[in-house]
């Protein structure tokens, strides 16, 4: 299933009721980027313990840990009502501390699990984790943590050859995507998409996001036909 996933880099739980207003009446799924300061530059809100996402039973969340040790913001983050949760292949020791990480989030409530991969990672790396997660996190933007960095057109490639190495695995990428790309990163594989700046700055978001829609669509019915 193909998605247009709206993100939100938030500094408070109102952030993300803010997001969910501006988006959730076209669309049902939240990005949360979660920062430490450490693996990415930036400091977000984390959920404390008690703190819960809005409206979870009937909106799906998935957050993304740009996080040095995910294994407890994740569970935070399941046990908050985030169903997908991601943590990077970088900020584990080894595929045996993912697998660890996925069994708590999982046995905390979250529905899917997912590794993510940074620009400069080999692709090599990711081979440990393939059977251990429901789906793989590609940046397509160089630096992390903030909206408004530049997409890389070297990701395009990178996504193909996820593609092409792992054909039943989902793809979601992420970092400095418009109408412009997403058609490419769909034609290479990809079928989730998070956008964030190119929602953030429309001024009609729903219009802008049924025509991310409508590119990602297209391309995926070529490369399916």
């Amino acid at each position: 299933m193909l998605e247009i996933i709206p993100t939100v880099v938030p500094q408070s739980l109102d952030d993300i009721l803010a997001a969910k207003k501006r988006y959730g009446a076209f669309s049902p799924v939240l990005h949360i980027d979660a920062s430490d300061g450490v693996f990415a530059p930036n400091k977000t809100w984390l959920p404390l313990s008690g703190e819960k996402l809005p409206d979870s039973a009937a909106f799906t969340y998935e957050a993304h840990l740009m996080i040095t040790n995910p294994l407890s913001i994740g569970v935070a983050f399941a046990r908050a009502g985030a169903a997908r949760v991601i943590g990077h292949i970088e900020a584990f020791n080894n595929a045996e501390c993912a697998q660890e990480a996925f069994d708590m989030w999982q046995k905390a409530g979250a529905q899917e699990v997912g590794v993510a991969v940074l620009l400069q990672t080999p692709l090599d790396d990711l081979a440990p984790y393939m059977q251990l997660c429901d789906f793989v996190h590609m940046m397509t933007i160089a630096n992390i943590g903030k909206q408004g960095y530049a997409f890389d057109a070297s990701s395009i490639e990178r996504v193909k050859t996820v593609h092409e190495r792992y054909p039943h695995i989902t793809i979601s990428t992420d970092g400095g995507e418009s109408r412009d790309v997403v058609d490419d990163l769909a034609r290479a594989g990809a079928t989730r998409f998070c956008i964030g700046t190119a929602l953030a700055k429309a001024k009609d978001p729903e219009k802008t996001y049924s025509q991310l829609l409508k590119a990602a669509t297209s391309e995926l019915g070529h490369r399916m036909s």
